[in-house]
């Protein structure tokens, strides 16, 4: 779930996520999988060599700072690390400023790989997905600042309450006319059905498309906004 950044990413293997092969499937991922680990490696150091080599020059960053036990006002920090030393995504950026410049900077973010939306915010003005988004070389700084038009717990956190409790209103969730018998079969469901999910299951509920919604910053108490209306779509 989402969680406040307090501590440096580390890469973690859990053994309840090991896919059980045949025996012939297994002896061919053995073979494979060190090819693929090289390979993986060759492009990952490729990749970082390339981006490090394009940044000569250190990078600024100015971001949003907000402090309610403060009570003061809000305004915008300016930071400057060495991309070097940095890898090559916005999230990057901010973990290297928090574990290394500023341990109180505040944000949101779990898992890296785009699945969760925890890092959403506003980047340049526009928004998305902090793990997702490359730092992009500039003279200028790059701005970074929380979901706009949303109440701001503390820095980059925005307070989502209004969101899920809309996402809560739909009732997402199946609900049948007819109950099921104990011992019977799982539903089937056809590949009909499956392709009709598709284009609505793949929402992560990161809330980028609520707060840039002009429709939803005059009326959220009243407009549900596009991704929970796309939600309450899916399980009609």
């Amino acid at each position: 779930g989402d969680r406040c950044h307090t501590f440096g990413s580390r890469p973690f293997s859990d053994p309840r996520l090991v896919v059980h092969a045949r025996p012939g499937q297994a002896a061919m991922a053995a073979v494979l999988r060190p090819a693929m680990a090289a390979q993986r490696c060759m492009v990952g150091g490729a990749c970082r060599r390339a981006f490090a080599a394009a940044a000569v020059k250190p990078q600024r960053f100015g971001i949003y700072r907000y402090d309610p036990d403060k009570m003061g006002k809000p305004f915008m920090q300016e930071y400057t690390i060495d991309l070097k030393t940095c890898g090559p995504m916005i999230l990057d950026a901010l973990i290297k400023i928090k574990d290394e410049v500023d341990p109180t900077l505040t944000f949101r973010r779990s898992c890296r790989e785009g699945i969760c939306g925890s890092c959403a915010m506003n980047i340049n003005g526009k928004n998305g997905l902090a793990c997702l988004l490359y730092i992009e070389p500039n003279a200028k700084a790059i701005e970074i600042q929380p979901l706009p038009h949303s109440y701001v717990v503390k820095d980059l956190v925005p307070d989502l309450t209004n969101f899920y409790n809309q996402y809560k209103s739909i009732e997402p969730w199946l609900k049948r006319k007819d109950v099921k018998k104990k011992g019977d079969k799982e539903y089937f469901q056809s590949r009909e059905d499956r392709a009709k999910l598709d284009g609505l299951y793949e929402c992560i509920l990161c809330a980028c498309c609520m707060t840039a919604c002009p429709s939803y910053w005059w009326n959220p108490e009243y407009y549900l906004g596009p991704a929970v209306l796309m939600q309450a779509y899916r399980w009609i």
